[in-house]
């Protein structure tokens, strides 16, 4: 069982664990396959969501913008179609607009009572403003792969939290849903973690790459981890 006292700071991962990233990339992709004739179930455009998206974050860094519209021209070339210049900006125009999960708002400001809430994202700054706008939530940092440079699961992202928290990672608990982005790398740096496997059209793995890793705590959502906080 994790000893919440231990910790003074929450760092989350922000799209697919506070952020019903899913349901926002369906919206954005779903009518472009409709207007170019495709069709392909939700757990097929996700898993192949996740596989364009480590690829174009793997190499050297560029804009989340920039990966999203590479992202979208890779289902084009996965799936037989040319995608259209507003094809290709669909993904970065509805970033703003994805919902957060039902639960999450009222998790976080009962978590901001006990702790510091430091978002750790693979996302632009400018992106991650219009999801904060909607969240309603100030964070007390907020810290991204635009101003690291690299994308989780480089542990560079993590070190810089560590860096600019200037505090160990025996006082951050990392609350995430992807195994992959989050759970590997934090645990491989001394982080403790809680594993938000919430439901999902991919079970067990979400919108990312299959991986090992052993988070401490598992939940299927923020209420819960309320709950065990006793906060």
């Amino acid at each position: 069982m994790i000893e919440f006292e231990k910790f003074t700071h929450l760092t989350f991962d922000c799209y697919g664990t506070i952020v019903d990233w899913e349901t926002g990339i369906l919206s954005a992709v779903n009518p472009v396959l409709e207007r170019h004739e495709v069709s392909i179930d939700e757990a097929e455009i996700l898993q192949l969501y996740a596989r364009l998206e480590a690829e174009q974050e793997a190499g050297a860094y560029k804009p989340y913008k920039q990966v999203l519209m590479g992202v979208m021209a890779g289902f084009g070339e996965e799936l037989g179609f040319t995608p259209t210049e507003a094809d290709l900006r669909a993904l970065p125009g509805s970033v703003g607009e994805w919902p957060p999960f039902p639960d999450s708002v009222e998790a976080l400001q009962r978590l901001q009572i006990g702790f510091e809430l430091v978002i750790l994202s693979n996302i632009d700054d400018v992106f991650f403003a219009a999801t904060e706008a909607g969240l309603g939530i100030g964070f007390d940092e907020v810290i991204t792969a635009q101003q690291v440079g690299s994308y989780k699961p480089s542990h560079l992202n993590f070190q810089v939290a560590l860096e600019r928290l200037q505090v160990p990672p025996q006082q951050v608990l990392h609350v995430a849903q992807s195994l992959f982005h989050d759970h590997a790398p934090a645990k491989q740096l001394g982080f403790t973690t809680v594993w938000v496997n919430r439901p999902s059209r991919c079970p067990g793995v979400g919108v990312a790459k299959p991986t090992q890793a052993s988070p401490d705590l598992e939940i299927s959502d923020l209420a819960s981890l309320v709950e065990l906080a006793g906060m």
